[in-house]
């Protein structure tokens, strides 16, 4: 069955011929018609929208984030999700080195590869098999992605949390998700994600996308954003600002004052906090679900069990001359800068209050 799916790959692309290895706009002018017709999808095979399989076969569209990305020669190119190739073909095209795939659907590596071939660059391209959550990712100097909505926070969490040093990511998310990563503070829409992103990267809304450019077309539009990972690291503990912000935005709408005010709240942080003070706290680590979440936040108050009613008010007022100290007690959450939050944590921290 591969061999004939890779045979018929390899015959669809060569009559197209629908790219070249050059990379100039009037080549691919001249080849728009063209671009359009190889981009259809003829339902080789089945696509599993619950998996969140959608090819983009608008070629303008493709056309303009290939563009957006702005591969420079030399550079080593991660795609995540590559589908059949429509984008692939194009960044195989451009300056960059080489193009590192990974894709989870067999099927789609073997259409890929084979289109690669067709194209004369399949040594331009190394495919990996497995989930782009799970994978250890070769260096890259690039991302693209035509990302699954269920894997966008956890993915996003590892390429700006995990041991990667890139320059930009290009990155083709759900709308709705996209407005939320780049929402800013005062913003309505603005929460933890946006918070966690921002304290590592500058994120940048690049363009929208019509439901309509996909096969099969999915219920919402998607949105084109640029990842710019800061070249100076946070001086913070980032396993600390993650949970930090978890218990603030667990409760955005309420004030800091309100929040930290909670008798549960209290108990639960001077659990953590005691833990931490014995070496029984968390390790830091950064998991690949923690960016995103403003639900309630979960508090255990049961580690606060044997410690008395003197030392919980201590500690209380620990929690209440930080905020003093700050004067952010009468603000929410999702009107702070992270420079403000920031500065927050390392009060509380100073203090002895511990949020892992």
């Amino acid at each position: 069955m591969k061999r004939v799916v890779s045979a018929l790959w390899t015959r669809r692309a060569v009559r197209h011929g629908s790219f070249s290895t050059t990379s100039t706009s009037s080549s691919s002018s001249a080849a728009a018609g063209q671009d359009a017709a190889s981009e259809a999808w003829d339902g080789r095979f089945r696509l599993h929208k619950p998996r969140g399989q959608h090819l983009l076969t608008n070629p303008r569209v493709l056309d303009a984030i290939a563009r957006r990305a702005a591969l420079q020669p030399g550079d080593a190119v991660l795609e995540v999700g590559p589908g059949t190739g429509n984008l692939t073909a194009r960044l195989l095209a451009s300056h960059a080195s080489y193009v590192s795939a990974v894709e989870i659907d067999t099927r789609m590596v073997e259409a890929v590869t084979a289109r690669a071939a067709a194209l004369g660059l399949a040594d331009k391209l190394t495919v990996i098999t497995g989930d782009a959550v799970e994978v250890e990712f070769p260096q890259f100097d690039v991302c693209v992605a035509n990302i699954p909505y269920g894997i966008s926070s956890p993915l996003i969490a590892k390429l700006l949390f995990g041991p990667y040093r890139f320059r930009t990511a290009t990155l083709l998310l759900q709308k709705e998700f996209a407005r939320r990563l780049v929402a800013t503070p005062g913003d309505g829409e603005y929460n933890r994600l946006a918070a966690n992103v921002r304290l590592v990267a500058d994120v940048k809304l690049l363009m929208d996308v019509s439901k309509r450019d996909f096969v099969p077309m999915p219920r919402v539009d998607s949105s084109v954003v640029e990842i710019r990972p800061r070249a100076a690291a946070p001086g913070v503990d980032l396993g600390e600002w993650l949970a930090f912000t978890r218990v603030c935005f667990g409760q955005k709408n309420k004030t800091l004052g309100a929040i930290f005010k909670q008798k549960r709240m209290v108990m639960d942080l001077f659990s953590r906090s005691r833990r931490a003070v014995q070496g029984e706290g968390s390790a830091g680590g950064v998991g690949l679900a923690a960016l995103d979440g403003d639900g309630d936040e979960d508090i255990n108050d049961d580690g606060a069990a044997g410690f008395s009613d003197e030392e919980l008010g201590t500690f209380k007022e620990r929690i209440a001359g930080a905020l003093e100290s700050a004067e952010l007690a009468g603000k929410r959450p999702s009107k702070l800068s992270n420079d403000e939050l920031l500065r927050l944590l390392r009060l509380f921290n100073e203090r002895g209050v511990r949020f892992q």
